[in-house]
């Protein structure tokens, strides 16, 4: 009938956009489906279930209570551990039973392990969770250049320990798991590597056991609380590191103890501030009235290539960029710049927001300009997150050179021994 009023050319234009509105409908039905799922949802109060920044973190990140057995009693002594007398052997009967481990790789260059860590926790503002990543992306790239192992630990392994002590715990249980490790460098989350392209001499540091950045006659003589610093040292793998743990420990206790030792600090030390019982402090205190048991092992370096301080270097960096060169461990090119003071984890710090990040965001892009500049790439400034070419793709690649030689520096290489 159809076709006999229309015609079929007619009734045939019809049928198909019939079958065009039927399919056109459909996917339009299964459209508003798959968004009542997904915002839909919010009439039954659940609008905010995938967005993350309403999500309260308060819900997962729940703290479990301390058991009975996790309690320590009060009234005994605060110790690391079982008491080891006999380390140095127990090492060394290990290491000839493992000779694929050696604790050193090559003459002169010990197996170092690098140790960093943060809080289990989030930040208390989201741009700390970003310079945190920043600063571990720093450190595995100097550890990558210079054949370093890296170990980051997000673990409180004692709940007494928290804060400045939670780095003892975890120092002598990795020294105690790693017998094949002679060297194990703390260093904290807020400093950074700076001087890519230099090697640590470890020859100078052959007879000593403890090497961290202060000054002798600071710390012996004037008992100055910042005659040192603890946020990036090495400590051999070794029974005289074990016995300076326990005698470092005692403080760190939070609660009564480390308030009261901090009272004792702040006494006895030059210019220290009141407050609770810190480990820089204490062990200003621990090497100063005990200069001749530790003394002779303790190599406090005060050369800046060690560790410098970023309200002194941060503004210089182009100056160094243009005058010095990286790699020979002078003042004016340091290995470590270390951000005391800035807190970009906590709400609050010891100096302006705004100064503190732009700062770690330049000695960060300066270490990464050496990085970057084997690949041929570079920041277009200390200040940007973008980077520019500086060097032109070739068609024989293994030909170019990158300019510090950081690619594959000898001191990376192994050297096998000879077949014969």
């Amino acid at each position: 009938m159809l076709e006999r009023c229309l015609g079929p050319r007619r009734v045939r234009q019809m049928q198909r956009a019939c079958r065009h509105s039927t399919v056109t409908f459909l996917c339009l039905f299964l459209t508003l489906v798959v968004l009542r799922g997904t915002i839909g949802a919010g009439n039954n109060g659940d609008a905010n279930s995938n967005n993350y920044a309403t999500f309260d973190l308060s819900k997962i990140l729940v703290d479990e209570p301390l058991q009975n057995d996790e309690k320590r009693d009060p009234n005994a002594p605060y110790t690391l551990g079982p008491k080891i007398s006999d380390w140095d052997e127990q090492r060394r009967q290990w290491l000839r039973a493992n000779p694929d481990y050696p604790n050193f790789i090559r003459p002169n260059k010990p197996r170092v392990l690098l140790v960093t860590g943060s809080s289990p926790k989030p930040c208390e503002n989201p741009v700390g969770d970003h310079y945190l990543v920043k600063s571990i992306k720093n450190k595995i790239d100097y550890c990558r250049v210079h054949g370093i192992e890296v170990f980051y630990n997000m673990a409180l392994l004692d709940a007494e320990m928290a804060g400045f002590w939670a780095k003892l715990p975890l120092i002598r249980k990795l020294l105690l798991s790693h017998p094949e490790v002679e060297f194990l460098w703390w260093m904290d989350s807020d400093a950074m590597f700076t001087d890519m392209a230099f090697e640590v001499p470890w020859e100078r540091y052959k007879d000593s056991n403890f090497v961290m950045h202060g000054w002798n006659e600071m710390v012996y003589d004037e008992k100055n609380w910042i005659g040192l610093n603890t946020g990036s040292f090495l400590l051999r793998n070794c029974q005289w590191s074990l016995d300076i743990l326990d005698a470092w420990a005692p403080m760190g206790p939070k609660g009564k103890i480390r308030d009261e030792a901090g009272k004792v600090l702040t006494r006895e030390l030059k210019n220290r501030p009141v407050f609770e019982a810190d480990d820089q402090s204490a062990m200003v205190y621990l090497l100063a009235t005990g200069k001749e048991k530790w003394g002779d092992k303790v190599y406090l370096e005060n050369a800046y290539y060690l560790h410098g301080y970023w309200g002194i270097l941060v503004d210089r960096y182009e100056e160094m960029i243009e005058n010095y060169h990286p790699g020979l461990g002078d003042h004016r090119w340091p290995l470590v710049t270390h951000f005391v003071g800035c807190k970009p984890c906590g709400k609050f710090g010891d100096y302006p927001v705004e100064r503190c990040l732009k700062q770690m965001d330049r000695a960060y892009n300066f270490g990464d300009n050496q990085i970057l500049q084997m690949y041929g790439f570079t920041h277009k400034s200390l200040a940007s997150r973008r980077v520019k070419r500086v060097r032109n793709d070739s068609s024989n690649p293994i030909e170019v050179k990158d300019e510090l030689g950081l690619l594959h520096p000898a001191f990376k290489a192994i050297k096998l021994p000879s077949s014969s």
